[in-house]
């Protein structure tokens, strides 16, 4: 039912944006765009999953035998399944796939798929503060943006830094929220402890991750700005890593359907100073292919991802 009335409101934003586009202005768009420029801003979908992949190596023990190809089978089955499934099941999946394949033992795949996780949001963080801080024409909301998001970043690297702030963190939530969130709140302490005592073993591996990971969020951020310069706007690249991690966080938010409409109209809102709403709204597509591209790559590994997932659901029953 989520999934159903996340699609119901991604189309309504959609419905509404267009209603407000002239249609041929945005055909205009995309049939004056760069060719050269827009081929590599899609096919920069390549090296940002094989950097991806490479960084879940890494995360593996010493010892491990995932091999490069397996992981990146599971970085694009992944993207299938979180495109296809509620609540980033496809990451789930990717935890038990790799415990059912004895790369791991099950708590421990989930703590490195909680890892992987956070890693992504704190380093999407600290590119928005970045953008935020150099961007020139802040107003007051613009403020507001960089203070609410300065707090998450210094929030979640507490988190990760301190054992006991954790606990206090994960407690107090538990206390305090519904019991059905309670309880996954729970399960995600226990992840989250494991994955704690786990990388601060080796300071090295973990320095190692988190200098990826922002790497890896630099290619995001670069793709769009690709995007951009293909439709033949005109956007610094300091004013991009402000303003692209914004409408990114948008989408975020658990509205709609895999970030649709909520990213769109995002886009749109905040590079209004740079160009009109067609090109904001092609963007938008093109930042939507981001998540189809991956996806379509990893259909072949659709069959045993989601066999994976069915596994998952009687061992949950039982």
């Amino acid at each position: 039912m989520k999934k159903y009335i996340s699609i119901a409101v991604s189309v309504a934003i959609l419905l509404i944006i267009y209603s407000k586009i002239d249609l041929q202005n945005l055909a205009k768009v995309f049939a004056n765009c760069d060719g050269l420029i827009m081929f590599l801003s899609l096919a920069m979908v390549i090296p940002i999953t094989l950097f991806t992949s490479w960084r879940l190596q890494q995360l593996m023990p010493k010892g491990s035998d995932l091999d490069f190809l397996e992981a990146n089978r599971l970085i694009l089955g992944a993207s299938v399944l979180n495109m296809v499934l509620p609540s980033k099941m496809g990451d789930i999946a990717k935890a038990y796939f790799m415990k059912d394949r004895g790369h791991l033992s099950g708590t421990l795949s989930l703590s490195l798929v909680v890892f992987e996780k956070a890693c992504d949001m704190l380093s999407l963080l600290l590119w928005c503060v970045f953008g935020l801080i150099v961007y020139p024409d802040k107003n007051s909301l613009f403020w507001l943006m960089t203070i609410g998001v300065g707090v998450g970043l210094i929030l979640g690297l507490i988190l990760l830094g301190s054992r006991k702030f954790a606990i206090v963190f994960f407690e107090t939530g538990i206390n305090l929220l519904p019991k059905k969130i309670g309880k996954k709140l729970q399960s995600l302490k226990e992840s989250w402890l494991q994955m704690h005592d786990y990388f601060w073993e080796d300071k090295r591996q973990l320095i190692k991750v988190a200098t990826t990971s922002i790497f890896i969020w630099f290619l995001h951020l670069f793709q769009i700005w690709l995007f951009i310069l293909a439709l033949k706007a005109d956007v610094p690249f300091l004013t991009n890593l402000a303003l692209s991690p914004l409408a990114i966080l948008a989408g975020l938010l658990p509205l709609t359907f895999a970030g649709v409409g909520t990213r769109d109209a995002a886009l749109i809102l905040f590079y209004q100073p740079y160009f009109g709403e067609a090109t904001g709204a092609a963007l938008g597509l093109l930042c939507t292919s981001r998540y189809f591209l991956p996806a379509i790559i990893g259909l072949p590994f659709l069959g045993e991802m989601m066999a994976t997932v069915k596994q998952m659901k009687q061992n949950k029953q039982l």
